[in-house]
C-alpha cells in the first residue's frame, strides 16, 4: 500500500488516499484515539471521484462513531481500465430498462458477476494490508455498495463481522444461492420506489439470506431519497456488532 494524498478533515478525522496493487482507495481514521478502533469497508457503486462527497459524509459520521473508514475504486470505474463486455452489458440492460421489458438473467450475470469475481480479491487483499496498519483492528464491517459484492464478501470473507447492504441493484441468481451461505447479522436499505431495482428481486434476496439477525429497512421514495437517518441507523448497528 502506498499512500499518496493526506489531509485533515472536520471532526478530527484524517483522510489518505493510497493505491494497492493499481488500484485506488481512501481511508478515514481518527486523528487521535485511544486505542485501535475497529475497520468499515465502505462500498459504492463506482467512481471515486463522483461519489467522494457522500463517501466522505459517511466517512465522518462513522469516524465519529468509532471507527476507521476505508474504500476502494470498482474494477472499470474512475481511472481503471474499462470493459467493453461490461459496458455492452450496461448498454444492454439499460435498452431493457428504458423500454420497460424485463432484464433477463444472461444480462445481469455479463454485468455482474465479472465484477464481483474480480472486486472481491481486490477488497481481501485490501483488508490483509489494512488491518496491518496502526490503529485499526478487527471486527471489521461492510456497509453499502453494489450489494452482489456484499453478499460475496460476506459468504466468504470470515475477518467480516457485520454488512449493512443497500438493495439498489440487480442480483445474478447464482449471488442469491450464495447468500444462503450468509450468516452474519444483517442490516438491509430498500427504497420501495427505487426505479433501478427489483423490488421483488430484493425481498427474494433477503428471504435467502441464513443469518439469523437480519433486518430489512424499507423507506418510501425512489433510487437516491435514502432519508439522512438511515445513515444514523447503520451506525447504531455497526456499534452493536463492532464496538460491544
Amino acid at each position: 500500500m502506498r499512500f499518496t494524498a493526506e489531509r485533515r478533515l472536520d471532526g478530527g478525522v484524517l483522510e489518505r488516499e493510497f493505491t494497492l496493487d493499481g488500484v485506488p482507495g481512501i481511508l478515514w481514521t481518527p486523528s487521535s484515539a485511544a486505542g485501535p478502533v475497529p475497520l468499515v469497508l465502505a462500498g459504492h457503486p463506482g467512481g471515486l471521484s463522483r461519489m467522494y462527497p457522500r463517501l466522505a459524509d459517511r466517512a465522518r459520521h462513522s469516524v465519529a462513531a468509532g471507527f476507521a473508514v476505508a474504500t476502494l475504486e470498482l474494477p472499470g470505474s474512475g481511472d481503471r481500465p474499462r470493459s467493453a463486455a461490461a459496458e455492452q452489458a450496461r448498454a444492454d440492460l439499460r435498452r431493457a430498462v428504458e423500454a420497460g421489458e424485463p432484464v433477463a438473467d444472461e444480462v445481469v450475470d455479463r454485468l455482474v458477476l465479472p465484477l464481483v469475481d474480480q472486486a472481491v480479491p481486490e477488497w481481501r487483499a485490501a483488508l490483509d494490508t489494512l488491518l496491518t496498519l496502526p490503529g485499526i483492528t478487527g471486527p471489521v464491517g461492510y456497509s453499502g455498495g453494489v450489494i452482489s459484492i456484499g453478499v460475496r464478501l460476506a459468504a466468504v470473507e470470515p475477518r467480516i463481522a457485520a454488512a449493512l447492504l443497500f438493495a439498489g441493484s440487480f442480483v445474478p441468481r447464482a449471488v442469491v444461492e450464495e447468500a444462503r451461505k450468509v450468516t452474519i447479522p444483517l442490516h438491509v436499505l430498500l427504497q420501495w420506489d427505487d426505479e433501478h431495482n427489483d423490488r421483488q428481486q430484493a425481498l427474494d434476496l433477503f428471504d435467502a439470506f441464513a443469518s439469523e439477525e437480519k433486518a430489512l429497512h424499507a423507506n418510501m421514495g425512489g433510487h437516491t431519497g435514502v432519508p439522512p437517518w438511515a445513515g444514523e441507523a447503520a451506525n447504531h448497528f455497526f456499534v452493536r456488532h463492532l464496538l460491544t
